[in-house]
């Protein structure tokens, strides 16, 4: 009996193992080669406009969850965002994680494990708040951008990251509507073992400081959320204590 489960096993994980191989072969599309960076960047510039950068710029503090999961307070005047997630309550201090503040269960951490956790959070928010604000960060610095012609005329925006974040090399195709709003990006990711994944970005709302942030993404039959998106000028504007960060300074 033991004999017959264990071949059942098997003959199940070799199945896994050729549908993903067969998934992979199917699925897969090769990073495209783009053009023209001088094009491309006109079209990124389309593309911030579209989402107001500059009021993006002037958007002190930024309130959101991810997944149901993640929760986010980031203030940018001050370069320090709070995370939550299960009975963890970091806050990072951007310039220098080894001044962040970890609580677990409401009780602070002090020993060297704190700085796992806050690696952790670190990554949640690099790849989390990505979700929220790519757009922006299309003329970063060490970012490179093409035209990618599409197959009926039309242009795409790729964008790659030779650094910053957590996950630098990867690149994204952009489809843009005809005011320059994303309409959704393939990605070329190292977290993603297939290439070509297609995302939307929709659900764009206008926040009080004139900033535009998307609250939804598809990939596929799976929806990314972002809820509780909040901006303002202050804490206090998005309903937030003052005192929040006070502890890392």
């Amino acid at each position: 009996m033991l004999k017959k489960i264990l071949k059942f096993f098997g003959f199940l994980f070799l199945l896994l193992i050729l549908l993903g191989i067969g998934a992979y072969f199917f699925l897969n599309e090769s990073l495209p080669e783009g053009s023209n960076p001088a094009k491309a960047d006109q079209l990124a510039q389309k593309m911030l406009k579209a989402v107001n950068h500059d009021a993006w710029k002037n958007t002190n503090v930024v309130q959101w969850s991810f997944k149901g999961g993640h929760d986010f307070v980031w203030d940018k005047k001050r370069d320090c965002v709070q995370v939550r997630w299960d009975n963890n309550n970091v806050l990072i201090n951007i310039h220098d994680r080894s001044k962040s503040v970890v609580y677990v269960d409401g009780v602070e951490q002090k020993d060297d494990g704190k700085y796992k956790i806050v690696e952790t959070a670190w990554s949640y928010f690099c790849n989390d708040s990505f979700w929220l604000i790519a757009p922006m960060k299309a003329m970063d610095k060490g970012v490179t951008r093409s035209i990618v012609e599409q197959e009926d005329g039309s242009e795409a925006l790729m964008v790659s990251y030779g650094s910053g974040g957590v996950t630098p090399g990867d690149s994204y195709l952009w489809f843009l509507d005809e005011q320059g709003l994303p309409r959704s990006y393939k990605m070329w990711v190292s977290i993603i073992p297939i290439g070509g994944i297609e995302a939307t970005w929709e659900n764009w709302q206008r926040m009080p400081t004139g900033v535009m942030l998307p609250t939804e993404h598809k990939i596929s039959s799976f929806n990314l959320t972002m809820s509780n998106v909040k901006a303002g000028n202050s804490l206090a504007d998005i309903g937030i204590n003052e005192d929040i960060f006070k502890v890392l300074f």
